[in-house]
């Protein structure tokens, strides 16, 4: 293939640790056999990366990528020019769990872009073609990013509940960042834009979004969920879905479960506590993990965001350019947006 002209070097962000960010000057990489080379236009902000943000990266962060290849190694098919989006786990296609179309589950996986891969905070990244996902042209480059974290994830963790109740009447999620935005959105597209879905958060300005998306927002500086439940003549709901990570949202989101509803476990880091006879099996409950998304959802995605292109847009608060990343970073983890994109 003929690779469209790059430069020799590029400015990469380094994350140095404490919230310091300096730019220095790298080779843009070349891509080899199987590798595509592509040009970022756009890379959204994930909590997952305050780790990063505060304690320093090893490599260029950045996991919701979309840009276009300008260069190509041997045996590629995808031409130049074409925009796409970068999936987060570059999956071997070959293992028990991929061929099965878990590719979020892969066994042998070559690494995670943006945490030991460098990633889309560069202006160019090299990726492995597998993990390239072509999109519309008519999509601009912010709004594609919504096609991972925010509908993928989202998307997943709505199957993953669907699954073992498929006649979900009401949601709760815990947690109004971006995670919760993209749940609550795909909630609404997934099982019908007339079920409750209630949405707990500590951040006025994210409730809001909540709001404009058609969820019921419930602001725990206010009132506790047991008071706002008793309001509302809410007695119970079939699906839980934490994407806090906090250990008191996984335990009120399996508290105010139905008969045979789901908690659903997005968010990393605290535990969770339970009472096998009362919490499990006397309600016939369950409890599953719901980790990213499988590739191959990416196709159905896209139709959805085609479909709902200004619902989701609305889920987009702040762009920066890249040299003002540190500023972005900092706005993001005051909980004062929805989702931050870096544009290039």
């Amino acid at each position: 293939m003929n690779n469209v002209s790059t430069p020799l070097t590029m400015k990469v962000p380094r994350f140095k640790g404490g919230g310091f960010i300096e730019f220095e000057e790298i080779s843009v990489p070349k891509p080899g056999p199987g590798q595509l080379l592509i040009q970022v236009k756009a890379n959204a902000i994930c909590g997952s990366e305050r780790g990063q943000f505060i304690n320093g990266a090893v490599v260029v962060p950045g996991h919701e990528a979309a840009g276009v290849v300008v260069a190509a190694g041997t045996h590629t098919r995808v031409p130049m020019g074409t925009p796409g989006v970068i999936y987060l786990m570059d999956f071997c296609g070959t293992c028990r769990s991929c061929s099965q179309g878990f590719t979020n589950q892969c066994r042998n996986k070559r690494g995670d872009m943006g945490f030991n891969k460098d990633g889309g905070y560069a202006p160019y990244e090299l990726i492995n073609e597998n993990i390239f996902f072509p999109i519309d042209k008519n999509i601009p480059f912010p709004e594609a990013t919504m096609l991972l974290d925010i509908i993928g994830t989202g998307g997943h963790a709505i199957d993953r509940g669907r699954i073992l109740h498929p006649d979900i009447r009401s949601v709760f999620v815990m947690g109004a960042g971006p995670i919760g935005l993209g749940v609550l959105a795909m909630a609404k597209i997934l099982i019908g834009k007339e079920i409750p879905v209630f949405v707990s958060d500590l951040e006025e300005y994210r409730l809001e979004i909540v709001e404009i998306l058609g969820g019921i927002p419930l602001n725990l500086k206010k009132k506790s969920l047991h008071e706002f439940f008793m309001e509302n003549d809410v007695k119970a709901v079939d699906l839980s879905i934490d994407t806090s990570g906090k250990k008191a949202a996984r335990q009120s989101g399996l508290k105010v479960l139905d008969q045979q509803g789901v908690l659903i476990c997005v968010g990393h880091g605290e535990e969770l506590h339970i009472d096998v006879s009362i919490d499990l099996i006397h309600p016939e409950r369950a409890i599953l993990g719901s980790e990213y998304f499988p590739f191959r959802d990416l196709e159905r995605n896209l139709d959805i965001l085609n479909r709902h292109f200004e619902y989701f847009s609305a889920i987009i608060t702040h762009r920066f350019e890249a040299g003002k990343i540190k500023e972005a970073f900092d706005l993001f983890l005051k909980g004062q947006t929805g989702k931050v994109v870096i544009v290039q």
